[in-house]
Parts: C-alpha cells; structure tokens; sequence
C-alpha cells in the first residue's frame, strides 16, 4: 500500500512574472486528516501557489516537503505520482466523451499495448464513487451532466488517479445551493482519508467545513489560524485589508418608463426541449429585477434570446418599443442593452487579446477609438488606464492577454466595458460568481448606481443573500415559467428557497 501523505509543508515559496510579484515567501503546511482554507482577494496567487504544488509552475525560490521529504515537480505528473491531486476552477474535461473515457485519459494502468482496457477503468469509477458516495454514472457524456455532476466527476477522476491529498480551487462557484451543501458533508467525511486545500470566496463555506484558513494578500501569507477562532467578517477583513459592507438597496424606487417587456417567449434549449415556455416579464427604468431559480431553469437561455444570441421560437422582446426578437447582437448592442454574460471567459472576453482591446470590443467602429478603420492607439491606452484605475483591475498593464488574469480581475474588465457605455438597459448574469468579498462588495455598490442613475436591470443569480439585498422585485423562475414575482420586502429566503423548488409558497397570489 502506498504510503499516505501526513504532512504537505511549503517553505518561503516566491514566483515572479513579468512585472508582478505573484507569490512572495509563503510558507504553510497542511497536517494528515486537515482541511486547510485557503482564501484571498481575487488576483492574491492562491491559484499560483497551488500550481506551484502541482508542478504546473516552478517555484524561483523555496521548497515543498512531503512527509518530511523535499520533492520537486516537473509536471503534474510528478505531482499525481506523489498522491496529489487538483480540482480546477475550470473544469478539465472533455465533453463528448463519457466519464469512463475522461478518466481514461489520464489513466496509464488501463493502457495496455495495443489497446485501452476501458472495462478496468468503468470498474474503478464505479469502486471510487460508491466508496466516497459520489453519485456518477461512469457511461453519461459529459455535455449530459450538470455542472455538479461534472465536479463529481472531476473529483472520481482525480481520486481514480490516486490522489491522497486534494486541491480544491473554487469547488462550489458554479453550483446551487443544494449541491454546495452536499459538497460540503461528503468532504468533511472524506478528510478521514485524505488531507485537503480548500480555495473559496465563501466564507460561510470556509467557516462550516475547514478547520483552519490562511490568508493571501499581493501575493503574502498575512495570516494563519484556527477557523474558529474567527468570524466571517474578521476573515473578510484580513483578505481586504478593510471591513466589508455589502451595500443594500433601500431606496423606494421612483417609477419609470417600461424598459424591457418578454411576452410570451418559447425557446429551446442546446438539447432541444422548451427551456423557456410562454415566458413572460416586465422591467422598468430604475428598478432591479432579480431572477431566482436553481441552475438549468431557463435562466441562461432567456440571458441569450434577449440578447440575440438564441433563437425565439414565438413570443416578443420589446426593448422600449422595439422588438428584439431574433434580431443579430450587433442590433441588441446598438440599441442600448448591457450585459455581463454568464461564461466570462468565452462570452465576456476575448482571452487572447489585451486588456484595453477587450474594453472596445463594442465600441471599435467608433469615433472615439478610430478613423477610417485604423485605431486610434493612444485614445485607446487612455481609455484602459482610466477604467483600470477606476474598476482596481489587478494587472501589471493593459497590454496583459485578458485571458491571463484571475477571475474576478476579468468579470471587472466586463463590467468597466459594459456599464461605462451609458447602456439604457443592464442584464447581469450571476456577476459575483467566483469573486472575493472586495470585488462582491465593489460589483454591488456600481449596480445600485446604475439603478439610481435610472437603468434598468435584470440580475440573474442563485445567491439569495445577493438578491434580496439589492432587487425591487424577485422573479423566481421554475422549469422556464415565472413561479412568482415578489416584492422586495415579501422575499424571503425560506418563500424563495420553496418557490425555486417548484412548490405553492402557500400564499394563494398568482405570479
């Protein structure tokens, strides 16, 4: 039996890239049967550290101890063969093949000569999901799976490949409530066995499952302790640096001109069936809707209908009068609409461009940035500094590939690009997902300027605490129909949490 991993120990681990210090003299260690929190502002170099361990970078100073030993990784096979294993915030996965097929990648037992004995791999997922309680079926497709279902799976394949001590980076950004509080007990059951790292903004997360939490700030540890020992507002000051308001709306709304009005949209999700049927809502000026509901419910569809990148089957989308119904994005965006889409790093970026050229991805043609088609260069550099000073975008420059920056430093270029437009209308797709308490608290005060400023928005999330803070109104959507729609001070989490299950608040209204 291999020998288990009882103690991970890094020692004044510092990696510089050009023009930033990305991880300066860490050291930490991580004890057997221990679930270390590892948490900091987005852009911190907790993700660094960790591919560091993983052998994804190379350190330029210090050193990483395994039960006493000094070992150094030249890849992350090295780091597999040592009992490590990580869970990327983005998945790993391919998603036309089965989770047998993706666990067999990387899998070197099962390639035997001249062929690849999938039946020992099946067998293996099975023995390691029944053995952790991870529900996956070894013969589903990817593409089939919810995102839940695929971190189960990235966690079989990890497990599979021998891991003995996990790194968890940003396990429950993309998942509802129910699948986080599931995630949450079967790892507190797993650290019997294994040791574990547990990236998260969550803090609420942090203080129910890990038992002790370090903080990264620029790249330093500032602090280690004991979980308990601190509340979530203390550990959120420490990341920051200052005390964390999360601001509220409790501004009576002033009325307004009716915005955006679905009527009676039929749409059809990627695998065919009715994700939106006979949808209908209404948003005015100045006022924050939100949308409530669990992942899958129809929520991304209606995001893309509205915004002409999903085709309506019936029904219409009146944007101050005008119908956007299946009309092209370029049509939407010229008409005024904002929006901070769901998958930030494939619909709200080009990754490979730089930074200042992803703030005028809208706005090339204009005056502004250019001339007879050539771009006015300068104008542009002026503009990326403005916005990058103005949003506190982490980067050492401008020129920097979007694609290169954390998280929440690219949902801030999103949202500099979209709102620094002067939209007339704002639809924000789950726009705290993943981010930091300093970016959250950051996000939510420009979105309630927006409002006072007279802007319509639709914000879309499944963060109840998000949603009752700063929405006038609460639709919470079920199977691609509104349940309810909910005034501010109606909304609950207990009202919202029945509603999104599908079920009769008990109230006897109609939505």
């Amino acid at each position: 039996m291999e020998e288990k991993i009882k103690q991970l120990r890094i020692e004044h681990i510092t990696k510089r890239f050009p023009g930033i210090l990305a991880t300066d003299d860490v050291s930490l260690t991580v004890d057997e049967g221990e679930i270390l929190a590892l948490v900091g502002e987005n852009g911190a170099g907790k993700t660094t550290l960790m591919n560091i361990l993983m052998g994804i970078y190379q350190q330029d100073e210090g050193r990483i101890y395994i039960n006493g030993k000094e070992v150094r990784f030249r890849g992350p096979e090295d780091a597999f063969k040592a009992g490590l294993g990580m869970v990327h915030q983005q998945y790993m996965l391919v998603p036309d093949m089965t989770v047998t097929e993706n666990v067999a990648l990387g899998y070197q037992a099962a390639w035997k000569p001249f062929h690849l004995d999938l039946d020992m791999v099946r067998k293996k997922v099975i023995e390691v999901s029944e053995h952790y309680s991870l529900a996956v079926n070894p013969d589903a497709y990817i593409w089939q799976l919810t995102v839940g279902e695929q971190q189960r799976v990235e966690l079989v394949k990890t497990l599979c490949l021998g891991a003995k001590f996990l790194i968890l980076d940003e396990p429950t950004s993309a998942l509802t409530p129910q699948e986080t509080d599931e995630l949450v007990s079967l790892l507190k059951r797993m650290k019997s066995e294994l040791s574990i790292i547990f990236i998260s903004h969550k803090l609420n997360e942090v203080k129910a499952l890990c038992d002790k939490v370090a903080i990264l700030r620029h790249g330093a540890l500032v602090f280690s302790g004991n979980t308990a020992d601190y509340s979530s507002n203390d550990i959120a000051a420490l990341m920051t640096g200052h005390e964390i308001v999360l601001p509220e709306n409790k501004e009576v709304w002033a009325g307004g001109e009716l915005a955006l009005s679905v009527k009676n949209i039929n749409v059809r999700s990627d695998r065919g069936f009715l994700a939106l049927e006979d949808f209908s809502l209404d948003i005015f000026q100045g006022e924050i809707v939100g949308l409530a509901g669990v992942s899958g419910n129809g929520q991304r569809e209606l995001a893309e209908a509205v915004n002409g990148l999903r085709e309506v089957e019936s029904g219409t989308i009146e944007f101050f009068g005008t119908d956007l119904a299946n009309k092209k994005p370029y049509y939407v965006i010229e008409h005024g609409m904002g929006y901070i889409p769901e998958e930030r790093n494939i619909e709200g970026i080009v990754p490979s461009f730089a930074i200042r050229e992803n703030f005028i991805l809208k706005d090339s043609d204009k005056d502004r940035f250019s001339r007879h088609r050539f771009l006015k260069k300068k104008e542009i550099s002026r503009n990326a500094d403005t916005l990058r000073q103005s949003f506190d975008i982490r980067t050492p420059d401008t020129v920097t590939a979007a694609g290169s920056l954390s998280g929440g430093n690219i949902q801030k270029v999103i949202l500099a690009r979209e709102i620094t437009r002067a939209p007339k209308f704002l639809i924000a797709v789950y726009p705290t997902r993943g981010l930091d308490m300093g970016a959250i608290e950051f996000i939510h005060q420009e979105l309630l300027k927006k409002r006072r400023e007279g802007i319509g928005i639709l914000l879309i999330s499944e963060e109840l605490d998000e949603i009752m803070n700063l929405c006038d109104r609460i639709a919470v959507i079920y199977k691609g129909k509104i349940q309810k729609v909910l005034s501010h001070k109606e909304a609950n989490r207990r009202r919202l949490g029945i509603l999104m299950a599908g079920l009769d608040d008990g109230s006897g209204e109609e939505a």
